[in-house]
């Protein structure tokens, strides 16, 4: 994943991508029936699957999948670009024998047949919506399946630039997207690429940057700060998308670190925070390259410090860079402020347009802060991490935040070291979790998740970091979000 940009979230034109392999290999396209009913299941009559109300993209990624590979290389560039996406979807779902190629399957029968239509189940909704159009495909005999045919004779594309892009094992696009064009002669086609099966969203991201491709402001921005629960992630002001839910490391040895990064990972979770004053970027970044999770997947916060790193920030970033090697860090937080801090935020800047680290932010930072600092620096943060939990919410301060378009995390959201019992054995957090049948843990996380704060709780116990994860399976109530709120108590646990 590339820079996608820093405060207002880049112009947006195109996207594109192309195609593939002379010959067609089953395990290139081997995503047959599993796949095909859960698509044709997974969005209503198989209409443009839309961000929200008020989105409004001018980017549409189509996209044809039989076995499974060509779909997440879409998911990922409507995801990077903010475009609408559509599957199309056989009204005959093809089965493992019509993909039974060179047996003169079904597969074989329309790829021999020029004239062949298949018909697609569901259409577009407002095509003339659209200025671009990213069509994905796995490569048959040489050529895209024939119901790539049938959806471009079912749309005017006069005017509207059309970039293809395929899953193959092996060769180039070869002529399977010049045949397209007299389908749509009054298209602007493109050249495209072919990808492999497993291709990353950061090579995707790359792809589409070296093509100067563009997120659609409007669609990106409309998301920014805007919690998914479903997928669990939070659009940033620079584009990226960042886990809701995650782990901190504060106070963690070595091995604790890398054990319960280890343990996250392994129950599914993907946002890790550290810092160098935490002396465990390097168990961090060890635990994520042992792991099978793709780096694109996890999402890495940490922190330079006052003092020296402040004072040198060029060589605190590259520290961290060399501590963790994961290649590129996800977010950099100033720690606290202190002397040089415009300083060291602006080398972090620098960074961002090297490509070294993707979004920035602040830690520690209240309004009075923030109104002195922002005005010096060029790129709005990202994020805004400070102490949250039930005694002390920052009432003021989050929303003061969060309408700069910035995301608030909370640390200690147990109340830290010392006030963790007391918290969770908060007589009405203890009520509301014996009500939904939960832990307290998991109802003070959840009630940070409402009032869209992104938590990062400490643990080094594995069942305990499972737990934490778990919170996606209970809402809680207006009365009792109320009742939690009323237990503030503006009693701060750290000095920061």
């Amino acid at each position: 994943m590339k820079r996608i940009m820093s405060t207002i979230i880049m112009l947006v034109i195109l996207l594109g991508l192309t195609a593939c392999n002379s010959n067609i290999q089953q395990n290139d396209e081997k995503e047959s029936l599993n796949n095909n009913s859960a698509a044709s299941t997974s969005t209503s009559e198989n209409e443009t699957d839309k961000k929200g109300d008020n989105d409004i993209s001018n980017i549409l990624v189509v996209y044809f999948s039989a076995t499974g590979n060509t779909r997440p290389l879409a998911e990922y560039a409507a995801d990077i670009l903010g475009a609408d996406i559509y599957e199309i979807v056989p009204e005959q779902p093809y089965t493992e024998d019509d993909l039974a190629y060179y047996t003169g399957g079904r597969a074989d029968q329309e790829q021999n047949d020029s004239s062949a239509r298949p018909a697609i189940s569901g259409s577009v909704e407002n095509i003339d919506q659209y200025d671009t159009v990213l069509l994905g495909y796995p490569i048959w005999h040489g050529e895209a399946p024939r119901i790539i045919s049938t959806f471009l004779e079912s749309y005017d594309f006069s005017g509207k630039t059309i970039l293809p892009f395929c899953t193959s094992h092996s060769s180039g696009i070869g002529s399977s997207a010049d045949n397209l064009h007299s389908l749509a002669p009054k298209a602007n086609w493109m050249d495209g690429e072919r990808f492999a099966a497993g291709t990353s969203k950061e090579e995707i991201e790359k792809w589409l940057n070296e093509n100067d491709m563009k997120p659609n402001e409007i669609a990106v921005s409309s998301k920014v700060g805007k919690f998914d629960f479903k997928k669990r992630t939070v659009m940033l002001n620079s584009g990226y998308e960042m886990p809701i839910m995650g782990l901190g490391t504060y106070s963690l040895s070595d091995d604790e670190c890398y054990n319960s990064v280890t343990a996250l990972l392994n129950s599914g979770g993907r946002l890790i925070d550290t810092a160098y004053m935490y002396g465990n970027e390097a168990a961090v970044g060890r635990a994520i390259r042992d792991s099978d999770v793709p780096r694109e997947e996890i999402f890495v916060i940490t922190k330079i410090y006052p003092g020296d790193q402040f004072a040198n920030p060029e060589k605190a970033i590259q520290d961290a860079l060399d501590k963790l090697d994961i290649d590129y860090i996800d977010m950099m937080l100033l720690h606290h402020p202190g002397e040089n801090d415009v300083k060291a935020y602006k080398a972090m800047e620098k960074a961002v347009s090297d490509g070294k680290i993707h979004s920035i932010g602040l830690s520690n930072w209240y309004v009075e802060e923030l109104e002195e600092f922002l005005p010096q620096v060029n790129i709005t943060p990202a994020l805004v991490q400070n102490e949250i939990h039930p005694y002390y919410q920052e009432n003021d301060v989050i929303p003061y935040i969060q309408n700069l378009g910035i995301v608030v995390q909370g640390w200690y959201p147990f109340g830290g070291r010392g006030h963790t019992s007391e918290l969770l054995g908060d007589s009405v957090i203890s009520e509301i979790a014996n009500a939904h049948g939960v832990t307290s843990a998991q109802v003070i996380l959840r009630w940070n998740l409402q009032k869209s704060v992104v938590v990062i709780p400490g643990s080094s116990n594995p069942e305990h970091i499972k737990e934490n994860l778990d919170i996606f399976g209970f809402d809680l109530t207006d009365d009792e979000m109320n009742r939690i709120n009323a237990l503030n108590r503006d009693e701060k646990h750290d000095w920061y």
